[in-house]
């Protein structure tokens, strides 16, 4: 799945196919929306349409390799690994502190790349956490929605799942800023991709059978729990009570279809039961 996905980003055409999407997404809202539609997804049947196109092609193809790659690696590498590219991410992540004016998350993430890179070995080791140095992730699509640019509608993408009209716009920045997209020898970039697609997959496995197992509504409690993460990152961990920009899940919501089967427990807390499996980070939450 992800070996397609470096293909698009290796082309120079991928800007275009990616508002290509954005219109065809766009476009079908006015049919794949009706009056009890949720407000925040509008577009819910073609976006179950594609979650389960990429739920198929997940276990087909990238869950038994991630598995492979998670019970064949031993565990200090494959930390090792997942460590040296959260280094690269802290990078984009500081650009992104800059752009909000953050100064404190600014630093910190200065110091953590600074330290990860010099002490760490390149970033293998993650001596910043053990320094108490905290980490603040940030995208170009939390920028956007720092400085008040709303999320619009729920999209979930081929092959890339959970988004945002406004995080999707976003992603030929974060493409931009990506140190592993970069890297001009293709044959190394593409290997790279692959090789953190599947680590991050393999991070998630633990997660995903729970999920499997607890979630009448996989594609609900995932949208919920990408959209509040999304929101709670943002703001730092104290969205305000006003919810008419990003929006967080109301479990009573009456707008949610009737024949949607609920969640068994109120989705709400559905960033919080995903970080009980021992996942974390709002990137642990995209699919």
């Amino acid at each position: 799945m992800f070996w397609v996905f470096t293909i698009l980003v290796d082309s120079g055409r991928a800007r275009a196919r990616w508002a290509g999407l954005l219109l065809v997404l766009l476009t079908l809202g006015g049919c794949a929306s009706g009056p009890n539609a949720n407000p925040r997804d509008p577009l819910e049947p073609f976006n179950r349409a594609v979650y389960r196109f990429n739920d198929t092609l997940d276990a087909a193809v990238l869950k038994p390799v991630a598995t492979g790659y998670r019970d064949g690696i031993p565990e200090r590498i494959r930390q090792g690994i997942g460590n040296f590219f959260e280094n690269l991410e802290d990078v984009w992540s500081l650009v992104n502190n800059v752009l909000q004016f953050k100064g404190q998350a600014s630093f910190d993430s200065l110091r953590r790349v600074g330290v990860n890179t010099f002490l760490g070995w390149g970033g293998l080791f993650d001596v910043a956490t053990e320094m108490d140095i905290e980490k603040h992730t940030k995208d170009f699509g939390h920028t956007l929605g720092y400085w008040g640019v709303a999320p619009g509608p729920y999209l979930v993408l081929p092959l890339l799942g959970s988004s945002s009209l406004r995080d999707t716009v976003a992603l030929p920045v974060d493409w931009k800023g990506d140190l592993v997209v970069a890297v001009p020898h293709v044959p190394t970039r593409n290997t790279a991709t692959a090789v953190r697609a599947i680590d991050a997959r393999s991070d998630l496995l633990k997660a995903g059978n729970m999920l499997e197992e607890a979630a009448l509504d996989r594609y609900s409690f995932m949208r919920d729990a990408y959209l509040q993460r999304r929101r709670s990152v943002i703001f730092d961990g104290n969205p305000p009570e006003d919810e008419t920009g990003d929006a967080a899940s109301n479990p009573t919501d009456s707008s949610t279809p009737q024949s949607v089967p609920p969640s068994p427990a109120p989705t709400n807390h559905a960033a919080e039961t995903l970080s009980n499996t021992g996942v974390s980070g709002e990137e642990k939450v995209k699919p």
